[in-house]
């Protein structure tokens, strides 16, 4: 028999090409050894056809090409684009019509490519229909070999009542179980009544951790078994169960053993399995660390005498349970190959795959060479399973496209996969398993240190995966010790703790193809385009320190000593505004944080001598967070490290913060706490309407905090007019004396709107510098009237300590006087500046240039020049573009003349008010709203009951902003409120305080771990505005990176960039192209190249997948309509169908960019029917809701 048998390897050697392990010559040693080989027949394989996908047919496939034998692969059409096809000598689609799963568990359609296709053998990998004995049945009758045990073998061992008697027969110790399978849960209830708890539910009839459940309680035991059944009927098509005792905290260990059709069985060593959880494992080591050398022995001994008891043949696993005191049971064989078989081959240097091929060809174990004494384990090899799960919600499957796919390769690295590409969809009907990263090092320390490099040199986007807990796992110390069970992942809730993944480069790169496909993410005011330039920045000496300057003294000498230093200073000193109070009156506070560092380090090194620098507060907080998208904290941090001689300053709304509302004063308190420790110094204190006890409470906050309080008296009249009588010199001088009871370290007139004409600022400052002669007094301006220079000079001379400049080319019309002008009308003068007018005209040349980026936002669109009609209308100037902004988006651009002669009359009406965030909004909305709806005063007199006014005219009118001087205009205020409660006295005072932990802890639910104090505070200022913000970022990342033309429109198709994302971290990116036809979803692709790399993004195209919807108007003369008095966007609805509303009651509040409007009811009646629902979009008109007149 020897001779046919050497013929017949001899033809396979021929037919394969080349041999994992057999040469001729050790083919004749080995057969010499075989004691019973020449009873089994050898029939070589020359086609295989894998029953399964993914990462195991490829495995599969991969093993066969290196035998030279066909590989055939069958697939679901949900798989048509699967990698495993294409690994594949051929491939044939399966089961069309069924669904995903069953096509795979379609044995005819299976045997049908088979037989068509001329193969020999069947691969069933794992799952699917690895361990159905009517499958390996169903390849025998057809004439095809399957790669795998004999089918009764799959039977009995499939069986875990029948593997347990095995086991019993065969004198392996077991867990107390159940006899035969149990199929119905009153079954179940007897067996835990006769034999206690806790037991393990599973699935008789197929593993994987599918159908297994642990009952600690009796109530619970039918319920589970139901819910276990029902996993392993749909897993495995029959729901049998089988009970047995549970064995608290095992360590799960598994014998690979190999038999073949001689008889001959051997073990591979043994893998432990233990970190799993609900019974699927995620992590394997191999060999077992810290086992017992003697249960090592016993345990593979048993299982090879478990599989010979059987007539094993081919790879198996035979599972065991080691309890604390080393004692070990028999759970289960898995007669198939197992998912984790690769930590096995890497420390054994075996191929299992090939070993199941040669074994089903005919072969012997001692003609592979594989007798016990020649099998030996060297070194520690780890497997990890990177699914696609979520482990920061219960492992949730996560699916999409997979835009990113880097994998961590390199020495001691193997990776299995099948689905890991850039581009490929991962799919909802399959398991969740993308790729099988194996390490092999020396020991489990080594190991395992390889396995967390490869890791974290992923780069995965587009769905979620677990590695960060992986990762957690491969650190943590007990695993590092090989010292856990199957309860490690339970008792150490550590490993859920991470830090997701901040995947910025493909955030950004879905930010850019955004605005390509569908423009501007940020509202732009006007048809400009940013310009194409790059603004030179002037150069600063590197590698030294600037200058000292006032903020050195602030620190060694604290507020006191900076006040008598600033009083002390010969000279004129002046304030920079440039930063913030400029570009809010130019640009509607646009400027990004972006470019304000690029010129901070020259400021720092060529402006030491300066007062402050105006960087931050007022209405860049919110317009940051709004509608550039970057953090105002992270603007103020940046700051100070460029900028740490000069000191800075604020603008803090009294009791309003940095909002336009009320807040609890511990609000207040710690919003100046923090902007202290983030590097703030000097606040600038006001409020919207000079009330006294709110400048007082931010007085109080800023002084507890250690800053520099400069309280404010906000100038509005003018008291060189004998004929003005509200606003008098006796007013202000009033007040004045009132800051300073209250303990101010600096007075500060602040002439908002550049109402403060030459001779009227000599009789104010020459007033109070005489009253309070050691006082520092501060003026702050604008320039809309263009006697800006003239009237801050007239301050000077009248023995002004500091006042308000903005660099030339940032400076004039609605922003502040220009600081060469100052500077060169002083020069030689006692008051001399000490500043140079070359330097300034380069940092004039910066902003020169930066200001055309922001040509979207530019006011010289409109205003060519300074106006005096401020002194008529007495807009302000931080609120004139933004007031232009805000006509342009509510459709009046060309009736800017009419809303600003409205504001005027707004502002009469209203009393005559000291005018400035927040009461100059209140002014400013009610012009807005009388220009849209074509009202006059009289109109608005006339009209009061009846007409839904503004949210912030209304909430000023109860008195929510505090009193304002003289009084409310009566009877205009009762007939707006209609009966709405007032307020009395400080609105704050009754304000309960807010509990800045329980919001931190809500945000951090909401938004992850990441969330500061300073978060916390700016959702406390605007709590909308700040989850929009974060769900921005969440979205698409740190954009407050990108250069500003391309943050605002985006690059052009075919420009190269870079984007430093950090230091030492640049990102290089080129814009490729975008599709010009939409997928099913409407969805456009733009594609990039990412550092060299293709990259691409879907982006759905909102405009294209539109559906036409006309929305109803009202009908004029139809009572009990009500429609929207402005376009805007729908915030909330406060009733519902059916709900009784009294007239003026609210129905719903909208929206539009920073103007919020609640809708009234015009009559007593029921609302009949709602036409809107939050969120929605509306034009003027639109009919909102229709309620029936009683």
């Amino acid at each position: 028999m020897l001779g046919p048998h050497l013929a017949l390897i001899r033809a396979t050697v021929r037919h394969h090409g080349i041999h994992p392990r057999l040469a001729l010559s050790q083919a004749m040693h080995y057969m010499q050894q075989a004691h019973s080989s020449s009873s089994v027949e050898y029939q070589p394989i020359r086609s295989v056809l894998v029953a399964n996908r993914g990462e195991i047919a490829i495995r599969v496939f991969r093993a066969c090409t290196e035998l030279g034998i066909r590989s055939v692969a069958v697939y679901s059409e949900q798989d048509k684009m699967h990698m495993h096809r294409q690994k594949a000598d051929e491939s044939y689609i399966i089961g069309q019509g069924l669904p995903p799963v069953d096509a795979y568990l379609c044995i005819p359609e299976i045997i049908r490519v088979a037989k068509e296709n001329e193969v020999d053998a069947v691969h069933p990998g794992y799952g699917f229909l690895s361990e159905r004995s009517d499958f390996a049945q169903a390849c025998i009758d057809n004439g095809l070999r399957f790669i795998g045990p004999a089918p009764n073998v799959v039977q009995q061992m499939g069986d875990k009542v029948a593997a347990r008697q095995a086991a019993i027969n065969a004198g392996v110790q077991v867990v107390p179980g159940t006899d035969n399978p149990v199929t119905t849960a009153e079954e179940a209830y007897e067996f835990c009544v006769k034999y206690g708890l806790p037991v393990m539910l599973k699935a008789a009839y197929g593993g994987g951790g599918r159908g297994m459940r642990v009952v600690q309680e009796l109530g619970e035991v039918k319920e589970s078994f139901r819910r276990a059944s029902s996993e392993a009927e749909a897993a495995f098509g029959n729901g049998a169960m089988f009970i047995e005792k549970f064995i608290e905290n095992p360590r799960h260990i598994e014998i690979q053993v190999l038999g073949d059709s001689a008889g001959n069985v051997v073990h591979l060593y043994e893998r432990d399995c233990s970190v799993q959880r609900r019974h699927q494992k995620l992590v394997e080591v191999a060999p077992a660390p810290n086992l017992d050398q003697k249960i090592r022995e016993a345990m593979a001994a048993d299982a090879v005498k478990l599989c010979k008891s059987v007539n094993y043949a081919n790879a198996g696993t035979v599972e065991f349970l080691v309890d604390s005191q080393g004692n070990y049971y028999f759970i289960e064989v898995n007669a198939r190959l197992q998912v984790e078989h690769t930590v096995t081959e890497e420390i054994t240097g075996i191929d299992l795959v090939q070993s199941q091929i040669r074994i089903t060809e005919g072969m012997t174990l001692p003609e592979l060479g594989m007798t016990q004494d020649k099998i030996t384990a060297q070194g520690c090899a780890i497997q990890c399973r990177v699914t696609t799960e979520d482990p920061a919600k219960s492992f949730q499957p996560d699916t999409g496209r997979l835009e990113v796919f880097r994998s961590g390769e390199g020495m001691g690295i193997r990776l299995d996969g099948a689905s890991a590409f850039a581009g490929a969809i991962i799919s909802p009907y399959y398991d969740s398993l993308l790729v099988k990263v194996i390490s092999r090092a020396s020991d489990l320390h080594a190991s395992a240190s390889k396995m967390n490099r490869s890791l974290r040199e992923f780069r995965i986007r587009g769905v979620k995966t677990n590695i960060p807990f992986l990762l957690n796992v491969l650190e943590n110390q007990k695993f590092l010790n090989g010292t856990i069970d199957t309860t490690f992942i339970d008792e150490n809730p550590q490993l859920f703790q991470f830090h997701p993944s901040q995947n910025r480069a493909q955030k950004l790169l879905n930010y850019l193809g955004n605005v390509l496909v569908n423009g501007p993410l940020t509202p732009l005011a006007t048809g400009l385009k940013p310009a194409e330039i790059y603004a030179v920045i002037p150069e600063t000496p590197a590698a030294t320190d600037p200058p000292r300057g006032f903020k050195d003294i602030l620190v060694a000498e604290g507020p006191e000593g900076f006040a008598k230093a600033v009083r002390n200073h010969k000279g004129l000193l002046l304030m920079d505004t440039t930063f913030r109070d400029a570009h809010q009156s130019l640009l509607a506070t646009r400027v990004r944080t972006h470019d304000l560092l690029k010129i901070s380090p020259y400021v720092a090194h060529n402006f030491n001598s300066l007062f402050s620098v105006e960087n931050w507060g007022g209405a860049t907080f919110d317009v940051a967070l709004r509608f550039l998208h970057e953090c105002p904290w992270e603007r103020l941090e940046a700051m100070r490290k460029l900028i740490p001689n000069i000191p800075f300053q604020m603008l803090l709304r009294g009791a309003n913060g940095v909002g336009y509302t009320n807040y609890p004063d511990n609000a207040v308190y710690k919003f100046c706490e923090l902007s202290v420790k983030a590097g703030m110094d000097i606040f600038r204190v006001f409020d919207s309407l000079n009330y006294l006890p709110n400048l007082i409470l931010g007085i109080d906050a800023v002084g507890n905090a250690g800053g520099v309080a400069e309280a404010a008296i906000s100038y509005s009249g003018d008291i060189s007019d004998p004929s003005r009588k509200k606003y008098t010199l006796e007013y202000y001088m009033n007040l004045a004396d009132e800051l300073v009871k209250a303990g101010t370290h600096v007075l500060c007139i602040k002439d908002m709107a550049g109402l403060l004409k030459p001779q009227a600022a000599k009789m104010l400052i020459s007033s109070l510098r005489e009253r309070y002669p050691d006082l520092p007094i501060h003026v702050h301006t604008h320039d809309t009237s263009g006697a800006g220079v003239a009237s801050m000079l007239e301050c000077a001379y009248a023995g002004a300590d500091a006042v308000d400049v903005a660099v030339d080319s940032m400076s004039g019309m609605t922003s502040q006087p220009s600081m060469g002008a100052v500077v060169a009308s002083l020069m030689g003068h006692d008051l001399d500046t000490g500043l140079d007018l070359d330097r300034i005209s380069k940092y004039s040349a910066f902003w020169e240039q930066t200001r055309t980026l922001y040509a979207p936002f530019e006011c010289a669109v409109t205003m060519k020049s300074g106006n005096a009609d401020v002194y008529q209308n007495e807009i302000p100037g931080g609120q004139y573009t933004n007031l232009q902004f805000q006509a342009y988006s509510l459709g009046l651009g060309d009736q800017f003349e009419e809303v600003k002669k409205a504001y005027r009359e707004a502002n009469l009406l209203l009393g005559d008010l000291i005018k400035v965030t927040p009461s100059s909004k209140v002014v400013g909305d009610l012009a807005q709203f009388m220009v849209q709806n074509k009202l006059s005063a009289a109109d608005v007199e006339e009209g009061a009951e009846t007409l839904s006014f503004p949210k912030s005219v209304i909430e000023f009118m109860q008195g929510h902003l505090g009193e304002a001087y003289g009084g409310f205009p009566e009877p205009l205020r009762t007939r707006m409120l209609k009966g709405l409660p007032v307020v009395k006295g400080r609105p704050g005072a009754t304000m309960a305080p807010m509990d800045f932990a329980a919001m931190k802890s809500d945000l951090i639910e909401e938004h992850g771990s990441k969330i500061s104090d300073f978060d916390v505070v700016s959702s406390a200022m605007y709590p909308e505005v700040t989850n929009d913000f974060f769900n921005f970022r969440s979205k698409y990342g740190p954009v407050d990176k990108l250069d500003t033309r391309i943050f605002l429109t985006g690059p052009k198709v075919g420009e190269e960039f870079e984007v430093e994302i950090e230091k030492g971290k640049t990102l290089h990116i080129k814009t490729l192209a975008m599709s010009e036809d939409l997928n099913a979803n409407g969805e456009r692709e733009v594609f990039f190249e990412l550092n060299g790399q293709l990259r691409s993004v879907m982006v759905r195209d909102q405009e294209a997948v539109k559906e036409l919807h006309v929305h109803p108007k009202v009908t004029p003369g139809v009572k009990g309509q009500v429609g929207a008095p402005m376009p805007g966007t729908v915030v909330d609805v406060r009733v519902e169908v059916g709900d009784e509303v009294k007239k003026g009651s609210p129905l719903v509040v909208l929206s539009a960019m920073k103007m919020e409007m609640v809708v009234q009811s015009p009559c007593d009646g029921c609302v009949s029917s709602i036409d809107i629902t939050k969120n929605m979009k509306l034009e003027g008109d639109d009919l909102i809701l229709t309620v029936d007149p009683k």
